[in-house]
């Protein structure tokens, strides 16, 4: 019977292998890929494949809940803001339609959020208290050339008054006097009075230095016969008099030529418990892509963006004071490119990496340096590999933050440049004279890399594309951690969603990272369909959470100041090697610049941890930190919330 048995399972075997044969004659390639792919998922769901290059889940909103994410902060109550504004779309612009969304990803709930203001690339850091303060966003989508029908541009208003300012209402009209073509304000300005002007030595008056403003116009009708060749002297209607004689515009070509992306001064402060956005003070400049970093004194530096006109800042950056929740003018002026890297060092000054996303003439401010915020003195720092590649590139603070070394990761050429860069380059900030120097290299060049730092100490490098926006079907799914005590990049479990362009990712509480958006430029090789924005979720869990267990940490006090100590508990206290304060995370743009991870002295006794946070407030900013432990494996607990008063 049995071997019956084993002859009728042999001719079955026999049969089905035959079968298999035809049908791979007939299918090869499709079997082989279909062999391939089952395979592919069988070998990433295996336990010791997890166990060491860890595992990559989606997670895809309900449809009434999902939008076009470009920014995310992490909020202290465990939750993540997601903002969208008008999600890169014209028709949500144009229709007012402004989205924001509260994830838990511990429950997996979803909310909407009523948002203002078309917060859509705006800037984003954590106040002191835990709230989020948000600044800038869009007032008007670009133009591309060929779109344009009314010619238009910046005119600079005049005032040689020095009594009194002038305020030209929205309509205003301007009229050259040499070419007699009339343009319209799209938007109020209020002009300062002119300033006197004495010699300091003998007392004796020079003049005056007329005070200007900056205003969009834009022709009354449209055609290129409205269009003008040279710079020309306005008339200002409604004017007479003095007011007519002191008041004047000045513009140059006024055209049909590309308009940029034009910003908005609006500023809030959204409240994490509450889940609201409230108004305070608006910028004194309009901003559209600035970054925000946080300052020793827990005032926020804001820098960057095209203005309501259309063009970069030109230098004039703003710091907002919590207390009062208004802007002021820092006394100097410094021009960066759009989203610039801009880090706070423990010594107080401003380390900027090159990096940045995009916007500015490719002369200005793209250097790398170390920037004294209040001399106004910029200290060029050499060895930059690629420098002319590093727009889209990401930059981070490598752990512990203490060391004051910085990796920037990739990045591309100019605008919409072909060139990427494979290198990571790393500097040391605290050595005697700072240089970059070339770090591992990724796999091909990168643009729009993902960084996010663990609690291990390592920095999972994740994403990003080797053109520009994806073009071309470029994007990079690939991921690598980076150790910085060898200096080494070792690839990872590969990610399922490709990410290039409004993309970012963000350590959770748990230890792992969430990855949202992409915004590929086109949805085919070719270039000729549209691109679709990426609205899915991933999360990566890292190899050390498919370990037997990690430590626990419990208990202890919620609010610790800078210098003083605190216990809590841990089952696993004799294990524990490390303690981490990271900062969570505010991402858009490859642009994160409060994500760092502090290292804490601590000691055990028993079940208990003893930690201990550096007295230095450039270090450790106000604001609430995940505090992680992490074990002789390096396997981390879950984060207890502290704040930093």
């Amino acid at each position: 019977m049995r071997d019956r048995a084993g002859l009728r399972r042999a001719r079955r075997v026999g049969i089905g292998a035959v079968v298999v044969l035809a049908l791979a004659g007939m299918n090869g390639p499709w079997l082989y890929r279909f062999g391939t792919e089952r395979y592919h998922q069988y070998e990433i769901n295996e336990p010791g494949y997890k166990a060491a290059n860890g595992h990559w889940d989606i997670v895809e909103f309900p449809k009434e809940y999902r939008q076009d994410t470009i920014h995310a902060v992490l909020l202290h109550t465990g939750k993540v803001l997601l903002v969208a504004g008008s999600g890169n779309n014209q028709a949500n612009f144009d229709a007012k339609r402004f989205d924001s969304r509260i994830w838990d990803p511990v429950r997996g709930t979803v909310k909407k959020v009523p948002t203002p203001d078309d917060l859509f690339c705006t800037g984003h850091t954590q106040l002191g208290d835990g709230r989020i303060l948000i600044a800038g966003g869009t007032k008007r989508y670009e133009k591309l050339k060929g779109d344009v029908t009314k010619a238009g541009g910046l005119m600079i208003v005049h005032n040689e008054n020095p009594d009194e300012p002038v305020t030209l209402p929205a309509g205003t009209s301007f009229t050259g006097r040499a070419n007699g073509k009339t343009f319209v304000s799209k938007d109020p300005v209020l002009v300062p009075r002119a300033k006197k002007n004495f010699d300091a030595r003998t007392g004796r008056f020079l003049g005056n230095t007329p005070g200007l403003g900056r205003i969009y116009v834009e022709a009354l009708k449209s055609g290129a016969r409205y269009e003008t060749g040279t710079q020309d002297n306005y008339r200002i209607r409604g004017l007479g008099g003095a007011d007519a004689r002191n008041t004047y515009g000045i513009a140059q070509k006024l055209a049909l030529d590309k308009k940029d992306f034009q910003g908005i001064r609006d500023t809030y402060e959204f409240d994490p418990v509450a889940e609201k956005y409230i108004g305070v003070d608006p910028m004194h400049e309009a901003r559209w892509y600035p970054t925000l970093t946080t300052l020793g004194d827990g005032k926020v530096l804001s820098v960057s963006g095209l203005d309501d006109i259309g063009q970069l800042v030109p230098g004039k950056n703003e710091v907002f004071d919590p207390k009062t929740r208004t802007w002021t003018y820092t006394p100097k002026v410094r021009q960066f490119p759009t989203y610039p890297a801009l880090f706070l060092m423990q010594d107080g000054r401003i380390f900027y990496s090159g990096s940045n996303a995009g916007y500015g003439p490719a002369e200005v401010g793209r250097d790398p340096g170390v920037w004294d915020l209040a001399t106004n003195r910029f200290t060029a720092l050499p060895g930059l590999g690629d420098a002319d590649r590093m727009e889209t590139s990401g930059t981070v603070l490598l752990p512990p933050a203490q060391g004051e070394r910085y990796m920037v990761i990739g990045g591309g050429g100019v605008g919409e440049s072909k060139l990427s860069s494979r290198k990571t380059r790393i500097i040391d900030l605290r050595a005697k004279n700072p240089h970059f120097t070339d770090g591992p290299s990724l796999a091909e060049g990168t643009r729009y890399p993902q960084s996010s730092i663990l609690p291990d100490d390592s920095v999972l490098v994740s994403g990003g594309s080797g053109d520009y926006r994806g073009r071309g079907d470029s994007n990079i799914l690939e991921a690598r951690l980076y150790d910085p005590a060898t200096n080494t990049l070792r690839r990872v479990a590969d990610p399922l969603v490709g990410r290039n362009y409004h993309s970012g990712s963000i350590l959770l509480p748990d230890g792992r990272v969430m990855f949202f958006g992409s915004d590929s430029l086109y949805g085919d090789k070719a270039g000729t369909r549209p691109g679709t924005f990426e609205q899915r979720i991933e999360i990566y869990t890292p190899p050390y959470l498919y370990r037997d267990s990690r430590p626990s940490l419990t208990g202890g006090p919620q609010t610790v100041a800078r210098g003083a100590f605190a216990t809590f508990t841990s089952r696993h206290a004799e294990a524990i090697r490390k303690a981490r304060l990271i900062r969570p995370s505010a991402s858009t743009h490859v642009t994160d610049v409060d994500q760092r991870s502090i290292a804490l002295d601590f000691t055990t006794s028993g079940d208990r941890v003893t930690v201990r946070v550096p007295k230095n407030r450039n270090l450790v900013q106000s604001g609430w930190y995940m505090l992680f432990v992490a074990d002789d494996r390096g396997t981390p607990s879950k984060a207890q919330w502290v704040k930093v008063p």
